[in-house]
């Protein structure tokens, strides 16, 4: 009788121990580094170095033809995590409205993107179609396409997602995808692009950084960030500079910096005239931030 008890106790516990072997690859997944990923520090063709944030800071230029893109399974092996922040420094073309970060399945349906300009779009497509394109958030009254830097952070949690902008705008959205959502990871990640789109980013990107959990996003803008060494930062929309701590722990927006490599002394601008309106905004319901 007490060998058939101890047995019944461990069928008890099978599920829970199976449920653990099976918990996603993701938990507790390091940051992945894009435009390490994406061999940016290598310059390919349409990218060159271009002068940062900061003086000291190393930033890419891409420019037409570009052609940035990787095996998403190669970023991610163990899974795309559900709930993650997207971390990016970043400065457009004027007038650019133009995707910056693009996800594909297997079977070539865009599940995730990031579209700079005016406004802002966030795209997600969860592996039952949620939520539908009606329902994708759009950030009104936010442009990202005024040719100054800006320090980007996206924050996906459960059914809602945040934008932060220079640490001073933050905005929250609906995002009523399924309760346990899945992102296929054997497609393709692209930079800059959508597959049949002839919209491509132009611009200046120092940084680029997927981390599982929103708590990276918050964090970004709860430290104060250090003028930049030798001088002022630009500083976005005019707004003052933040202090930081550079430590690897308490900075997780600052994840990439090629080593041993001078900035160039001079930079040409990025001063070309604003374009139209993007010709797809109407198709989105209006929404203004709070």
């Amino acid at each position: 009788m007490e060998r058939c008890s101890r047995c019944h106790r461990l069928l008890l516990l099978l599920p829970l121990v199976l449920g653990l072997s099976a918990a996603p690859g993701w938990a507790g997944a390091p940051p992945v580094d894009v435009l390490r990923a994406l061999r940016f520090p290598s310059l390919p063709d349409g990218v060159r170095r271009a002068k940062g944030i900061c003086p000291a800071d190393v930033a890419y230029r891409v420019a037409r033809p570009a052609q940035l893109s990787a095996p998403t399974r190669q970023l991610f092996p163990g899974g795309f995590p559900k709930d993650f922040s997207l971390l990016t420094v970043v400065r457009t073309r004027p007038g650019l409205q133009a995707p910056l970060l693009t996800l594909y399945s297997a079977q070539g349906v865009q599940q995730l993107g990031l579209e700079l300009g005016r406004p802002v779009r966030f795209l997600y497509e969860d592996q039952t179609g949620r939520p539908q394109p009606p329902s994708q958030p759009v950030f009104r009254g936010l442009s990202l396409a005024d040719g100054k830097w800006h320090r980007v952070a996206v924050a996906v949690k459960g059914q809602s997602v945040t934008l932060i902008v220079d640490c001073k705008k933050r905005v929250t959205r609906p995002l009523p995808r399924s309760a346990r959502p899945v992102l296929d990871t054997h497609g393709v990640i692209i930079f800059g692009a959508r597959i049949l789109d002839e919209e491509v980013f132009e611009g200046d990107v120092q940084e680029l950084a997927i981390v599982p959990g929103v708590q990276a996003a918050y964090e970004s803008c709860e430290q104060k960030e250090l003028e930049c060494e030798g001088g002022q930062r630009e500083r976005p929309q005019s707004q003052q500079p933040h202090r930081a701590q550079r430590s690897p722990e308490q900075q997780p927006s600052r994840l990439h910096r090629p080593q041993n490599q001078e900035p160039q002394s001079q930079v040409r601008e990025l001063g070309e005239p604003p374009s139209a309106a993007h010709p797809r905004e109407g198709r989105h319901p209006g929404i203004s931030p709070p």
